[in-house]
């Protein structure tokens, strides 16, 4: 009996099940920066501040000078950004920033409300800016939704990576954001998630297969919701399934599942959680219980603005000499 629920493609951003609500992915070959840390190319022809059209390669989101999302506000979730490729400028209403990427991961639980910006600033001025970022929504429950807000920061050296090798000798290398796979464990998530407590059994993971390797997923429990995103590639295989490039594989989790890749280098993200079975209701940038609680949600920030914004700009980007740091609201700084 196959574990395989359902094959689907890919859509923007991609569907998720319980307890995640969508997953946003960008990849963008984004060309040298220039001294403001844009694009040192033309803007003609874009939809600047809604520039979603993959012309040349690469988009400006909602930026208007350096890619990227200004200050925008959320409450009743977290985000779980994955930057496999450039850099992220952050800056929220606390007073927090930080500039992350190549490998590092923010998990910012917005809790009772947060505006942040979003920005990826094009530090390097004599080659190109390849660009690939993951962000992920992971709801809360509904007695951790007005929480305080909180961001933490898993730095790319503290984020554990477990290389297989199969019967064949071929290499599948699985990064951990979150869960645990063999004696290796992700760093503790914001403390407020559904992913602080095992028993959830939630994991992150992304995974590189080499051409024709095979692996075989550990079994979770009954009722664990698992999925798992085919971004890059050509094809996967199980038990006479050939699952081309760019699907989403939905699975039982309790049941075996064994993948063999294709002949070319295969990239996978896993999304795994015990469902959080409450009513979602979404608006924007809001996801609540329940229609009052949006609008109470939209009323506190039309006059509170979550805080404020104490930064220059709605789209800030820290100074160009600025490496890898947080910034955090209690004033403390974390450099790497």
């Amino acid at each position: 009996m196959s574990a395989i629920i359902k094959i689907k493609p890919l859509g923007f951003p991609w569907e998720t099940s319980d307890p995640f609500l969508f997953c946003a992915y960008h990849e963008d070959q984004y060309p040298k920066g220039n001294e403001k840390l844009g694009p040192d190319a033309s803007l003609e022809g874009r939809n600047i501040g809604q520039d979603f059209t993959l012309k040349d390669g690469w988009r400006m989101y909602h930026g208007t000078k350096v890619p990227g999302f200004p200050a925008h506000p959320h409450r009743g979730f977290e985000t779980v950004t994955i930057v496999q490729k450039g850099l992220v400028d952050h800056s929220d209403s606390l007073g927090a920033a930080g500039r992350f990427g190549n490998g590092d991961v923010q998990w910012m639980t917005a809790g009772k409300g947060v505006q942040h910006s979003e920005m990826f600033p094009l530090l390097n001025t004599e080659k190109e800016n390849p660009f690939l970022l993951f962000q992920i929504w992971l709801n809360l429950p509904r007695d951790k939704k007005m929480v305080e807000p909180h961001f933490k920061m898993l730095w790319s050296e503290e984020i554990p990576t477990v290389l297989i090798k199969d019967d064949n000798d071929k290499v599948i290398e699985i990064t951990l954001i979150s869960g645990k796979l063999n004696d290796k464990s992700a760093p503790e998530p914001a403390p407020d998630s559904w992913a602080a407590n095992p028993i959830n059994e939630v994991a992150i993971w992304t995974l590189k297969m080499e051409p024709n390797a095979t692996y075989t997923f550990p079994i979770a429990s009954q009722g664990i919701n698992r999925s798992l995103y085919f971004f890059k590639g050509k094809e996967i295989n199980n038990d006479g399934f050939v699952i081309p490039v760019n699907h989403e594989v939905i699975l039982k989790a309790d049941q075996e599942f064994t993948v063999k890749n294709g002949d070319t280098k295969a990239h996978v993200l896993m999304l795994q959680g015990k469902p959080i079975n409450e009513p979602v209701v979404k608006h924007g940038p809001f996801v609540m219980n329940s229609q009052i609680e949006i609008r109470e949600a939209i009323l506190e920030y039309q006059q509170t603005e979550f805080g404020g914004w104490p930064w220059p700009s709605y789209d800030h980007v820290h100074d160009k000499s600025k490496g890898r740091f947080a910034l955090y609201p209690d004033e403390s700084e974390i450099s790497k």
